[in-house]
């Protein structure tokens, strides 16, 4: 498979597989917020999930994949110091501000920062049309971080703060999207990196949650704790798994805005899942972006 894949690179049929690989990052990334959301403590999701793919890809990692080149090793751990800043980051800001306000924020400045970073890595280049559909795509996810600011309830005295990590969050989104891509072109078998990736980067975390969880005084039971950090797991490792593979396989700005529709998916999964109203402004902002990232892929 991974000699039929890298075949692709370049092509037509390459361009359009990374395009529906990204597109599934993008709901697989909403359903990995929504497994995250409002259940569990932020730090205990994200040490039980990075357990889980880290156990999940220690057998091909060390038993299946080719061993990484020498060269790739530096390039493994840059990747997880990036990581671990990012995922700190993230668990803070969701500590401090609510997720509705938060997650759009992140993913709204991140495709950015991330089509700023390929230019400047890869030599990628954004037509002026691109630009318009990464500006109106911004517009709509920054435009949902307005909306459910205004009807926020909770959490309204650490705002300022929350804001601030959310967009050093999304910047560390955009950084480990263009490093992560440089990682994944610089290795014969692209399974390789994921696999030795997904093993590396869930060994923080863990430790993290656990000392968190030992010292909670109402400490949440274990079992469906781990039970949905199986499931994100899982989840997490075709999420991003996906989105790696578009970006070997084409152009690394226009599968990071592609994945950005992740907040569409997020919002009907919130309507139509976990019963949430959707009026009609949410569904115009829905709609802004999902013509922005058409704009992206007809502008290329």
């Amino acid at each position: 498979m991974s000699e039929w894949l890298i075949s692709l690179e370049g092509t037509e049929a390459g361009h359009t597989l990374a395009m529906w690989l990204a597109l599934l990052a993008a709901f697989l990334h909403a359903v990995f917020g929504a497994l995250q959301k409002g259940r569990h403590d932020p730090w205990l999701s994200r040490g039980a999930i990075d357990i889980s793919y880290c156990l999940m890809a220690a057998p091909f990692a060390l038993f299946v994949v080719p061993w990484p080149e020498p060269h790739m090793w530096p390039i493994f751990g840059v990747a997880w110091l990036i990581h671990v800043a990012y995922k700190l980051l993230q668990a803070t800001a969701y500590t401090k501000g609510s997720y509705t306000v938060v997650y759009p924020v992140v993913r709204g400045t991140g495709p950015l920062f991330t089509v700023i970073g390929a230019y400047l890595l890869f030599g990628e280049v954004f037509s002026l049309t691109q630009w318009f559909g990464v500006g109106v795509l911004m517009a709509g996810i920054l435009g949902l971080a307005v909306y459910n600011l205004r009807h926020l309830e909770t959490q309204r005295e650490t705002l300022n703060l929350a804001l601030g990590l959310a967009v050093a969050t999304g910047l560390f989104v955009a950084l480990y999207t263009t490093y992560d891509a440089y990682g994944i072109r610089a290795t014969a078998d692209p399974f390789t990196f994921l696999a030795w990736f997904f093993m590396i980067d869930g060994l923080v975390m863990p430790i993290i949650a656990f000392l968190r969880w030992r010292s909670l005084a109402d400490r949440p039971a274990p079992a469906p704790l781990m039970a949905r950090g199986a499931v994100g797991g899982l989840v997490a490792f075709f999420s991003f798994g996906a989105v790696m593979m578009a970006t070997r396989l084409d152009k690394v700005g226009e599968a990071a805005v592609l994945r950005e529709t992740s907040t569409v998916f997020a919002a009907l999964i919130g309507w139509l899942v976990l019963k949430e109203t959707v009026g009609p402004r949410r569904i115009a902002l829905m709609a802004l972006i999902a013509l922005g990232a058409v704009i992206v892929e007809m502008g290329g």
